[in-house]
């Protein structure tokens, strides 16, 4: 598969790859996730015969680089961002799908409120605390994560990524020992962009009233059965929100859905 690239706002190269055939699809990945590490692999392949799809490394992952560094925690890392996603979408033609998973997911939602030209939107569990059935996370976790980073403790900071998301110790200290491990750790000085943009909504309280008034295009907002309830709460809660939302739930899913049950919902969505 060849790279293409494409220059964001702040000069920052972006890589992407295009594959199958019909109209452009966005695929956007959560944290620590590019080309080669994570699920938008075999979610292309499911979804190369209806649709063309573009996978690209968001900034700092892969072969994407990072022109300015915008300060973890501001508007401008997830302006930043927005751009990176704008610049795609322009070399995709100008307007496509945007399906997001995780923090990209949240991702897509933003681009939506910067008003790119998107045509629709599947938002898989964008990882927002808006209720009490979770302990909100540390607001200060992006800062935390950085400065690990800085001191250069790359695998602490994916470390502490990992359990902050749920996976048992036992679990984070073998993976460590894996080769996927390595992976992960050489792109942990981009978790920051991702708690940027996350971490306003994973302290336990509403969505800020007409947050997402300014989406004007469909989302479509898919939680997992198998998922906790604060995902699937925060899924109703964003579906809710824009002023053309639905939910679904796809059977027996968790966190890590698989591309063959996405694909599918991802389809009749967009094709409808």
């Amino acid at each position: 598969m060849t790279t293409k690239t494409t220059t964001s706002a702040d000069g920052s190269t972006i890589a992407y790859e295009v594959t199958g055939s019909g109209p452009a699809l966005v695929l956007v990945d959560g944290a620590l996730c590019y080309r080669d590490m994570g699920p938008s692999k075999d979610l292309a392949a499911a979804l190369s015969d209806k649709f063309t799809v573009y996978r690209y490394d968001r900034r700092g992952r892969g072969e994407s680089t990072i022109a300015e560094p915008a300060t973890p925690g501001t508007a401008e890392a997830v302006e930043q961002e927005v751009a990176d996603l704008g610049a795609v979408i322009e070399a995709a033609g100008g307007h496509a799908y945007l399906l997001g998973q995780s923090s990209g997911a949240a991702l897509a939602l933003e681009a939506a409120r910067a008003e790119l030209s998107i045509d629709a939107i599947l938002a898989y569990e964008a990882p927002f605390i808006l209720d009490d059935t979770h302990e909100p996370n540390d607001a200060d976790l992006g800062d935390r994560v950085e400065k690990l980073v800085e001191s250069g403790r790359r695998a602490a900071a994916v470390e502490l990524f990992l359990r902050t998301v749920g996976m048992p110790w036992v679990a984070v200290k073998v993976m460590r020992l894996t080769p996927a491990f390595k992976k992960l750790s050489a792109v942990a000085h981009t978790l920051p962009y991702d708690f940027s943009i996350v971490l306003p909504f994973e302290q336990g309280l509403p969505l800020p009233r007409n947050y997402y008034e300014r989406v004007k295009v469909p989302v479509l907002n898919v939680a997992g059965s198998k998922s906790p309830t604060y995902m699937t709460n925060a899924q109703q809660a964003i579906s809710k929100a824009v002023p053309d939302g639905r939910y679904v739930v796809l059977d027996g899913q968790n966190h890590m859905v698989k591309a063959d049950a996405l694909a599918p919902v991802a389809t009749e969505f967009f094709t409808a």
